[in-house]
């Protein structure tokens, strides 16, 4: 492991928080939002990964709000964002706050791009030019799922950041990787005890993904099977890609990822509201069942 590498794992800690809302671009919420993110920040997260096709202009609010918390992308669609320009976000950030961004970046998905070929080629090309542009390897991630991203991951970037995973993906994903790189997958939490309305609720929130090649292929390499993916997603689709229940049950999902051997999870509160808006009282609740 290098030393910037073993400086990020201990910079972005054990946990961090992945929103959506907190990438919004509407100048009235921007006060919220670093609001939002410093008290993240007091509550002891070490990052926040900003949801969507987030970029290096998103993040820039949330670091000069806080002191230390880490601020990644998760991910910017190299489809949408030239490598180039990429490269010069993450440098006027480093210079200004070293170690405080984190360039996470992603193939998207197929149905979402226009013209959308050779995901895996596309992204060796991208590195190619992020390369080219100046930008070092220890100041990025990959959202990797299958074992050749992983791969890429380990050998062109600080680690992965896989999304909508499992804690037996986070251990394949793990020795594919090895000790050295960074490896921070993506966990769904939905703070409800009550089995019918919490599965519905990650239900709700599932079923786009399951419109998506890409995750529904990786659901299938895991062990899942086609009726699991059917219809919303089965009981147990559901229950192995969220964590609900009581405290303690989801302090001990969350936990298995750790023990599988990823060094960060960036955990993602699903609730029934507007994926935008910022579940701070949820957020408070899920720092207190960490402690």
């Amino acid at each position: 492991m290098n030393d910037t590498t073993a400086a990020l794992k201990r910079s972005v800690g054990r946990y961090g928080v992945w929103s959506v809302g907190l990438r919004a671009e509407d100048p009235e919420g921007r006060g919220d939002r670093a609001e939002a993110a410093a008290e993240l920040e007091s509550l002891g997260f070490g990052a926040v990964w900003l949801g969507g096709n987030s970029a290096a202009r998103h993040a820039a609010p949330l670091i000069e709000a806080t002191s230390r918390l880490v601020v990644g992308t998760s991910i910017q669609s190299i489809w949408e964002h030239e490598a180039p320009a990429a490269a010069a976000g993450y440098a006027e950030l480093e210079v200004a706050h070293p170690g405080r961004f984190v360039l996470g970046l992603g193939v998207s998905h197929g149905p979402a791009v226009k013209g959308y070929s050779r995901p895996y080629s596309t992204m060796v090309g991208y590195l190619d030019e992020l390369d080219r542009a100046g930008m070092p390897a220890h100041g990025r991630v990959l959202a990797a799922l299958g074992p050749k991203m992983l791969e890429l991951s380990r050998d062109r970037a600080a680690g992965a950041i896989p999304y909508l995973v499992t804690p037996e993906h986070t251990a394949k994903a793990r020795e594919t990787l090895g000790e050295g790189p960074l490896l921070a997958p993506e966990f769904k939490v939905v703070l409800d005890p009550d089995p019918s309305s919490a599965r519905a609720t990650a239900r709700a929130y599932l079923s786009f993904y399951l419109g998506l090649p890409n995750y529904t292929q990786n659901f299938l390499r895991l062990g899942f099977t086609e009726d699991d993916i059917a219809d919303g997603g089965s009981d147990r689709l559901i229950d192995a890609v969220f964590a609900w229940g009581d405290e303690d049950t989801i302090h001990r999902r969350i936990t298995a990822f750790h023990e599988a051997g990823a060094d960060h999870v960036a955990l993602q509160l699903v609730t029934d509201a507007p994926t935008d808006t910022l579940p701070r009282e949820g957020w408070r609740r899920l720092a207190a069942l960490l402690a």
